[in-house]
């Protein structure tokens, strides 16, 4: 889903995740996992690291719970990672490269924003504060706040329908896998943000690895993105 870089998109609204996309967090969130593994004896491969990534720990923690020693619970390890993430000796997270410049971008243009991410609100809601960036967004929507974790494109049509705008009007940034298949299941345009999976690309409007080179972003005339799917509830993208 190639286009022209150079001709300036539309749209009704502006969705971020968080986690790889708005900040830079993904060293943050990796050492926390091979924490939690570690701490209960369990290696952890590059590809494993890969495979959780823009998913909500509740998911993963479901997912890989027989890894670990029979008797614990999905809450006995939920502790454990909020625990892990007090630690002050993990990689504090940082503001993407361009991104403060295009939340001011996006502001000027009169396109409100909602940040769709898989960590919990006060997770998201510390980081947004301590960035100083939280007052762009004008609705949250967490892991808290859905059945459905990425790829399902649950969070996505929430976030929509609190803004009310047509799914079909809205671009999102997403960098993982499991984030582009769950916008592009909700009807939304997707840009991908630094080095998505090669696989993921295509279906994409563009590749950034810097958020202020997004192409120039105007407010949508109402008219949907023409080549994006019809919204659907609970199914992904293939």
């Amino acid at each position: 889903m190639s286009r022209d870089t150079t001709t300036p998109l539309t749209a009704a609204a502006a969705l971020f995740d968080l986690d790889g996309t708005l900040i830079d967090s993904e060293p943050r969130s990796q050492e926390l996992w091979r924490r939690l593994f570690a701490a209960h004896d369990l290696a952890i491969t590059p590809a494993l690291l890969a495979s959780l990534s823009g998913r909500r720990s509740a998911d993963v923690i479901a997912e890989h719970l027989h890894r670990f020693s029979p008797g614990l619970t999905p809450d006995d390890l939920r502790r454990d990672l909020r625990r892990l993430d007090e630690e002050t000796s993990l990689p504090e997270a940082r503001l993407m490269r361009g991104a403060r410049t295009l939340l001011n971008r996006l502001r000027n243009a009169g396109i409100p924003t909602a940040l769709v991410t898989s960590g919990g609100l006060k997770y998201a809601t510390r980081h947004l504060a301590r960035l100083d960036v939280a007052d762009h967004f004008a609705t949250l929507v967490t892991a808290d706040d859905v059945t459905h974790g990425k790829p399902d494109p649950e969070g996505y049509l929430l976030a929509c329908s609190r803004l009310g705008v047509d799914p079909r009007q809205a671009l999102v940034f997403e960098d993982s896998a499991a984030g582009i298949r769950a916008a592009r299941a909700s009807g939304a345009a997707c840009i991908a943000v630094g080095n998505p999976p090669p696989a993921t690309t295509s279906e994409t409007l563009a590749v950034v690895h810097d958020l202020a080179d997004t192409p120039e972003i105007r407010r949508a005339d109402g008219k949907a993105y023409q080549d994006q799917a019809t919204p659907r509830r609970g199914e992904a993208s293939p």
